[in-house]
C-alpha cells in the first residue's frame, strides 16, 4: 500500500553568495578583471570607480619565468575611463592577407600598414604600439610572396603552405594529408605542393619550411657560400649523422665521412653554429603575460606584501540609481532587486577575496623569509597544510587562493605554488626543500668541467657529501626539470 512519510535531514549546501566567493577567490587577476569587466556591463547598479585615475603598472613576465628584478621605479599608466586598469595588453597583431587577395595587389594590406606606421594614427591607435612590434613569421612571407609574379592557384597553394608553419618555421604535416584537406579543383597535389614549398623555402631565413631538423639545418648548409670552410663535411653530417654528432661520437663520424680530425672540428663547429628553430626570430602572436597580484618590498629590513593596485577592484555600487530603486513602489518584488543584491555580493566577495589573498602570502613570505635573502637555495619544504593551520582557513581555500596568482619580488615573478616545495631528508636528520636541491645541482653543473661533465651517479655522491641524500633516478629527474641534457651531451671537445 502507498504511504505517505515525513523525514527530517540536515544537509550542507553552499549558498549563491557563497558559491560566487569561492568561484571568485579561485580565478587568475586577469580572469577575474574580466569577470568584473562583464558585471560593469550588465549590471546596472554597478559604476566604474574612477576616484583613483592612476595605476601602477608593474613589469610583466611569461608564464614560468623566475628570473628578473623589479624595476627601481614603478611605470606610471593613466587609467581609461570607461575601461578597467591593469589589463594585460600586448601589441596588436596584424591579420596577414588571406588567398581571397588578387595577385599582384601591392594596394591593399601592405600598404595600409605601410601609411599607419608613417602615420600613427590608424583607427587611433597607440603610435608607440606600432614602434614595439615586430612582424610575425607569416606576416613576413606573405610580404615577401607579394614580389613574386604567380597565377592565382599558385599564390593560393604558397600561402597555404605559409599558414601551415609552425611557430618553430616547421612543415610539421605531411604533404599527402595537406594536399586532402584543400579544397581546389581540379584537385591539389603532393606535386605541386612540394613546389610552393620549395617557394616558400626561399622567400626569407634559410631552413624556413623545413620537414625535420636535418632538412633545417641542409637549407642552412647549402645557403653558405660554396668556399666556406667545413662546408662539404657539414653536409654529410647534418644529412646522415645528426645523432652521432648529438652524442658526441666523434672517432665514429671521422670513420664513416673519411675526413680528418681537424676537417671534422671545423663541420662540427659550423653545424652548431646553425639555428635549428629559425622562426623564433620573429614576433610572436601569443599572448603569455603575467600580472602579479601581490607586491614584496623590503622597508626598513622588513618584507611588507601589499595588493598590487593595478589588480585592486574598480566597481562600486551606483548610488544614485540604488537610491531611486529603494524608493521606488513594490522594489523588493522587483526583478532588479536581485541584482542590487549579487551587485553587493560582487563588492563584498572581490573585497574577502584580496583580503585572503593578502593574508595567504603574507604567511607565505613569512615561512620563506630566507628565500628573499639568499635565493632559491633557501626555500624550506612547505605544504598548504601549514598556510591553513596558521591562518585558521581550510586547506582547499589555501589551495584556490594560491592557485595562478603570481608573486613579484625583488628577485623575480614567482607563482605562489613555488613556495611549496616538497620535503626531501638530509643525512643529519634534518630536511630540506626540493628546490634547494635543483639550486645546490645548478651550481654544480655551472661549474663542472665541460671536457669531463658530471654524471647524474657523481651528482648523487656530491650531494650525499653535502648531507642530502638523493638517488641518482631523483637526480636525473631534477637535472630533466631544469632542462640540462645529460653528461654526454654536455660534454665539449
Amino acid at each position: 500500500m502507498p504511504s505517505i512519510e515525513l523525514r527530517t535531514r540536515q544537509s550542507l549546501a553552499l549558498t549563491p553568495r557563497l558559491q560566487q566567493s569561492v568561484r571568485l577567490l579561485q580565478l587568475s587577476s586577469l580572469e577575474f578583471q574580466q569577470e568584473l569587466r562583464t558585471a560593469l556591463d550588465t549590471n546596472p547598479f554597478l559604476e566604474y570607480d574612477s576616484s583613483d585615475t592612476e595605476d601602477v603598472a608593474l613589469a610583466t613576465a611569461a608564464p614560468g619565468e623566475e628570473s628578473g628584478a623589479l624595476p627601481a621605479t614603478d611605470a606610471v599608466a593613466t587609467a581609461e575611463p570607461d575601461a578597467l586598469p591593469a589589463e594585460a595588453v600586448t601589441a596588436e597583431t596584424l591579420d596577414s592577407s588571406g588567398p581571397d587577395d588578387m595577385p599582384g595587389d601591392f594596394s591593399g594590406d601592405y600598404s595600409s600598414r605601410s601609411s599607419a606606421r608613417q602615420n600613427g594614427d590608424s583607427d587611433g591607435s597607440d603610435p608607440a604600439e606600432w614602434a614595439r612590434s615586430q612582424p610575425t613569421l607569416r606576416e613576413q612571407l606573405h610580404d615577401a610572396l607579394r614580389l613574386y609574379r604567380l597565377d592565382d592557384r599558385d599564390r593560393a597553394v604558397a600561402r597555404f603552405i605559409i599558414e601551415a608553419l609552425d611557430d618553430d618555421g616547421y612543415l610539421r604535416q605531411d604533404l599527402a594529408d595537406l594536399a586532402g584537406s584543400v579544397d581546389l579543383d581540379p584537385e591539389l597535389t603532393e606535386e605541386e605542393l612540394l613546389v610552393a614549398l620549395r617557394l616558400v623555402q626561399s622567400l626569407d631565413r634559410p631552413g624556413l619550411g623545413a620537414r625535420s631538423l636535418s632538412e633545417c639545418l641542409l637549407l642552412q648548409v647549402n645557403a653558405l657560400p660554396a668556399d666556406t670552410p667545413g662546408r662539404d663535411v657539414a653536409r654529410q653530417i647534418v644529412e646522415h649523422h645528426l645523432e652521432r654528432l648529438a652524442r658526441r661520437e666523434q672517432a665514429e663520424l671521422q670513420k664513416q665521412i673519411g675526413c680528418s680530425a681537424d676537417e671534422l672540428r671545423v663541420a662540427c663547429a659550423l653545424v652548431r653554429k646553425l639555428d635549428p628553430k629559425p622562426g623564433n626570430c620573429y614576433g610572436r602572436t601569443e599572448d603569455n603575460y603575467v600580472v602579479p597580484d601581490v607586491i614584496v618590498r623590503q622597508v626598513r629590513n622588513k618584507w611588507v606584501v601589499t595588493i598590487n593596485p593595478a589588480v585592486q577592484p574598480r566597481a562600486r555600487i551606483h548610488r544614485m540609481y540604488a537610491e531611486l530603486f529603494a524608493q521606488s513602489a513594490g522594489a523588493s518584488r522587483s526583478p532588479l532587486a536581485q541584482q542590487l543584491q549579487e551587485a553587493r555580493w560582487l563588492i563584498r566577495n572581490a573585497q574577502q577575496r584580496f583580503d585572503t589573498i593578502q593574508r595567504v602570502a603574507e604567511c607565505i613570505v613569512a615561512h620563506q623569509k630566507a628565500f628573499f635573502q639568499y635565493g632559491e637555495i633557501a626555500l624550506k619544504p612547505m605544504v598548504l597544510r601549514d598556510v591553513a593551520d596558521e591562518l585558521g582557513l581550510h586547506e582547499s581555500t589555501i589551495s584556490r587562493a594560491t592557485g595562478n596568482k603570481y608573486m613579484a619580488t625583488p628577485r623575480g615573478i614567482f607563482e605562489f605554488k613555488h613556495f611549496f616545495p616538497r620535503e626531501l631528508g638530509t643525512e643529519s636528520g634534518g630536511t630540506c626543500s626540493a628546490a634547494a636541491v635543483r639550486a645546490l645541482l645548478k651550481e654544480m653543473i655551472a661549474a663542472e668541467n665541460t671536457r669531463d661533465p658530471l654524471s647524474d651517479v657523481t651528482l648523487a655522491k656530491m650531494l650525499a657529501d653535502q648531507g642530502v641524500l638523493v638517488a641518482r633516478r631523483t637526480v636525473a629527474k631534477y637535472r630533466h626539470l631544469m632542462k640540462v641534457p645529460p653528461a654526454e651531451l654536455r660534454r665539449q671537445v
